[in-house]
């Protein structure tokens, strides 16, 4: 364990989305540094989030629900007294044609993804400076908010706009809560693998980035701890973009300008 992993023994955190995928991994590597660690999801995970012994508390929300975001954080000062660090996870969105999406689903989308992650922001907040004074915030954003995004203009929109939050609620409650998002790029779990295929699929997708893979969850975790650590103290309002560097520009595809390099 690192000298950073230790500050998180007794620490609370909150992972919203946190029984599958990114959410899952995120919640286990807390475990792992010390944290006690509630998880929030509409369904309950099959098996217990647990790690070599340690299990993480869950409590069923619909984080588009205002109520049970509030009964989440209730849950938080009632059982452990404080917060020391949300991660707002939980989203995403299906595919959808952009000119024939219907309002329900578009507003569902933004819900899940936008509004949800101010609304638990806010409680959250509230919690931190009632109880122990200082804090740490992560939004999980996507890079399908730092570009266009076909067939999901309501999801690239509604990650935009958690970037924006991040900076907004950053610059309003610092210093004593920081605020910091986490963007991903192309990662690979078992949802995102009904949008990129087989084996070979993904093998041509992770040909295009200049890491030559695609994102892995613990990624994702490994950048929440740090963000989350008293070694990113200073860091705060920031998007930190984990993208494997990025997709390349389409206009390469029709020049030589990079084939002899």
């Amino acid at each position: 364990m690192t000298i950073a992993e230790k500050n998180f023994e007794g620490q609370v955190v909150v992972v919203t989305g946190g029984t599958k995928g990114i959410g899952k991994v995120i919640a286990e590597n807390f475990l792992r540094v010390g944290a006690e660690v509630v998880v929030c999801a509409r369904n309950a995970p099959e098996t217990p989030i647990a790690y070599d012994g340690r299990q993480a508390n869950f409590v069923t929300c619909d984080v588009r629900d205002h109520e049970q975001i509030k009964a989440v954080i209730a849950l938080c000062e009632d059982s452990y007294g404080k917060l020391d660090i949300l991660v707002n996870n939980a989203g995403g969105a299906p595919p959808a044609d952009s000119s024939t999406a219907s309002e329900r689903f578009t507003r569902s989308v933004i819900d899940l993804n936008l509004v949800s992650t101010i609304l638990f922001s806010q409680e959250a907040a509230n919690l931190i400076r009632k109880s122990i004074g200082t804090g740490v915030i992560l939004n999980i954003s996507s890079v399908s908010g730092m570009r266009a995004n076909p067939l999901g203009v309501a999801y690239g929109a509604a990650k935009a706009g958690v970037i924006n939050a991040t900076e907004t609620l950053a610059l309003e409650w610092g210093p004593n809560i920081r605020v910091v998002s986490i963007t991903a790029g192309l990662i690979l779990t078992d949802e995102s693998r009904s949008f990129y295929g087989d084996d070979e699929s993904v093998a041509k997708i992770a040909a295009t980035l200049p890491m030559q893979r695609l994102g892995d969850p613990q990624d994702v975790a490994n950048a929440c701890l740090f963000a989350a650590s008293d070694k990113a103290e200073w860091i705060s309002g920031s998007n930190i973009v984990l993208h494997g560097g990025g997709d390349k520009p389409t206009y390469l595809e029709a020049t030589d300008i990079m084939k002899d390099s």
